[in-house]
Formats: C-alpha cells, structure tokens, sequence
C-alpha cells in the first residue's frame, strides 16, 4: 500500500536560503545611517499583506511607486528611506552547499523553488540565479503568480506544479512567517537560521547525508 505522507518533494526559499540573507546588509545600513536596528524590518513587517514590499512582490505597483510608498511607509515609523535604496541591497552570495543540496535532493525527490520576487527593469536574472533555477523541477516566482508568501495558496500551487500533497513536502525557508502557513497546511518544515543545521534537519528528514 502506498504511504501517502511519505516525503516525495523538497521546496527551498531562495534568498536567506539558497542565497545569503540580506539581513546584514539592512544592518549595516542602518548602522550608516543611524537607523534604529532592525528599522527596515519593521516597515517591511508593517501591514504586511499590502504594503509596498508585498505590492511590489505581487507586481502590483512598479519600481517607483514602490520607492514613493516605502518611503511613506518609513517616514510614518519615523525615518523616511526612498524603497529603491533598499532593493539596491538584495542581491546576496549563492551558497555552493545549498546548490549541491538542491542537486542531490533532485535524484530522489521532486524540487521547488520558491520565492518572493519582483520586476526590475534594471536587472537582469543573473546567470548563476539562473542555472540554479534550472536545477528545479518548478521556479514559483510572486511576481509571475501574483500571490506571494505567506498566502497559502503559494504552497498550495507548489505542491500542485510538483504533483503531490502538502504531507509529502519539506520546504525550507529562513523566516518563520513563511514556514507557519506551510506547516499548518500538513508540509515539514525547516528554519534556516544556520545553513549546515538546517542541511543536518534536512537530511534526518530524507536519510541523506549533505556533507
């Protein structure tokens, strides 16, 4: 008989995940600018379902709307920024261990990526992003879908893509926010605070070791 709940698919974040956090660039910014810490997070977590952040995820208002209305955003917290600084700090390192997870997870299992994006007219994907996209079963980008983490429909159009049910999903992400929807849905769920811990979690999870 056919176990059901048994994992068939591993989902992974892709910034703070596959790619370095851009949580430190935001503190050394605020640092700079004398910013209280972690100022940037705390408009980002103001009325989070549409806010200029989640707007802009869902390409619902273009670049600059967005810097217009994060600024306001800011300015009403206390400190106002132009939201185009903040997106100029985004790009973070890809994590070779991540990718080679990424890789050994697709000889067994199916593999997603998910993640909260946005249109810029200013960059183009980059050609390491993109051959680590092309590692993935599915790419689920808010931008394209327009919904966008921690919607459960975001999750629920990732296990539709791979063809299996929540119980049967790992996701990764590094923020709890995300993982809290995803893991109410039935998914196993992994924080990513530290990527070698989160990597021993996974593998516990799926008997493979990531070494």
């Amino acid at each position: 008989m056919r176990d059901d709940t048994a994992i068939r698919a591993v989902l992974f974040d892709f910034g703070g995940v596959i790619s370095s956090s851009p949580f430190e660039a935001f503190a050394h910014f605020e640092e700079a600018h004398g910013l209280p810490a972690g100022f940037i997070r705390k408009v980002n977590a103001t009325n989070p379902d549409d806010n200029a952040w989640a707007r802009l995820e869902r390409s619902q208002i273009d670049l600059e709307a967005f810097g217009a209305q994060w600024a306001a955003e800011s300015r009403e917290l206390g400190h106002e920024i132009d939201g185009r600084r903040i997106l100029e700090m985004l790009a973070g390192d890809i994590r070779p261990r991540m990718v080679a997870a990424v890789e050994a997870c697709g000889r067994s299992y199916k593999t997603a990526c998910l993640t909260n994006n946005f249109v810029s007219t200013e960059r183009r994907l980059s050609e390491q992003v993109a051959e680590v996209y092309a590692l993935f079963d599915a790419v689920l980008e808010s931008r394209v879908l327009g919904v966008r983490k921690p919607d459960p429909r975001f999750y629920e159009l990732a296990c539709e893509a791979l063809g299996v049910s929540p119980a049967q999903a790992v996701f990764l992400d590094d923020l709890g926010v995300n993982l809290k929807p995803a893991r109410a849905l039935g998914m196993h769920t992994i924080k990513v605070a530290d990527p070698d811990a989160a990597l021993r979690e996974l593998g516990g999870i799926l008997g493979l070791s990531f070494g």
